[in-house]
């Protein structure tokens, strides 16, 4: 039987796997951006990225960094030559720092994904999102310039940690579009952001690596261009696109790793486990063919009565009941 590590890379390869991957097996080991590009974590309340933003951190965000809202470094795109200065990688032991990275790793059963290639969330860290996307509109011939210079930082970055950590994924991790539409239109996209986009994926192809794109909410517009760069698989790939529609466009074309109750009608009484159980096979049945499927699915449940006593117990025993189902009669359905 295949480690979980190889059913996953075929599936991201176009091929039809041994069983259905599922987060009840795991099958990858992620390694995030580091400080050498920006703060992962802000735990003192904030620390700074390389290029100067400040990130903070919340207990709301478990101390996760984010661009400390107002702190904004560039006020005129015009001026980024005199604001942004390249780091610089003189000083950094990465063969030290990326190899003890992976020392722990499962590599036998889990893939190792990187990611990278942040271009537009950069622009906004630098100058705040409105400013950003106005940047983009009115200059951008500049906003190109910046973005290539920044790009030479992040290349060499993206170029150590695949040395050092022989990941066999790279993600593509630059989210563009929110929950009902994209910041950005697809013409400024591929004009902009694709080409440093493409540059991370030459490079990840150049060396074996098999590509995925990290875009939360209506971001379907992008599809053709991740495709044509040579993306194979799409996280969170939520609802709010139409999951059916690219899966029937698409199929193993592109693994869609999320897109769970795309399929359920609102009809559906999810309290009810029959109607639960109906869901899931509605869902498997919707996005298993031809490949290109991860089962990603959990009880859907009334988190505002979380907190009431016996509740957390209830959301559990349904989470265990849609591991079941997997088990028994989801995680063969190839067979």
């Amino acid at each position: 039987m295949l480690s979980p590590k190889e059913n996953y890379l075929k599936v991201l390869r176009g091929e039809i796997p041994e069983y259905v991957p599922s987060s009840f097996e795991p099958y990858t080991e992620m390694i995030w951006l580091d400080y050498y590009f920006k703060p992962v974590y802000a735990p003192d309340g904030f620390n700074f990225s390389p290029w100067g933003v400040r990130y903070v951190g919340s207990p709301e965000l478990n101390m996760g960094g984010m661009p400390e809202p107002g702190f904004i470094i560039l006020h005129d795109i015009l001026k980024w030559r005199d604001v942004i200065k390249n780091p610089g990688t003189g000083n950094i032991n990465f063969e030290k720092h990326y190899t003890k990275s992976v020392e722990n790793f499962d590599r036998e059963n889990r893939a190792i994904i990187i990611n990278g290639a942040e271009y537009f969330q950069t622009l906004v860290s630098f100058m705040g999102f409105t400013e950003a996307v106005m940047a983009m509109y009115e200059e951008p011939d500049e906003v190109y310039a910046m973005f290539d210079y920044i790009s030479e930082y992040n290349i060499e970055i993206a170029k150590q940690r695949i040395k050092y950590t022989k990941a066999e994924i790279y993600m593509i991790s630059d989210d563009c579009a929110a929950a009902q539409h994209p910041f950005i239109s697809p013409d400024m996209y591929q004009r902009l952001v694709k080409p440093f986009h493409k540059k991370h994926a030459d490079l990840a192809i150049e060396n074996g690596m098999c590509i995925t794109k990290h875009d939360c909410g209506h971001s379907e517009v992008f599809i053709p261009d991740w495709i044509e760069m040579g993306v194979t698989g799409w996280n969170p790939a939520e609802p709010v696109n139409d999951l059916r529609g690219i899966k029937k466009t698409y199929g193993g074309k592109l693994t869609m790793d999320g897109g769970t109750w795309a399929t359920v009608s609102k009809d559906y009484d999810l309290t009810s486990d029959d109607a639960l159980i109906a869901a899931i096979d509605e869902y498997v049945a919707t996005f298993a063919p031809d490949g290109g499927f991860i089962f990603n699915a959990s009880a859907p449940f009334d988190m505002a009565k979380f907190s009431e006593l016996g509740y957390m117990d209830e959301f559990n025993r349904r989470n265990e009941l849609v591991k079941n189902y997997f088990f028994d009669n989801v995680r063969n359905y190839y067979k």
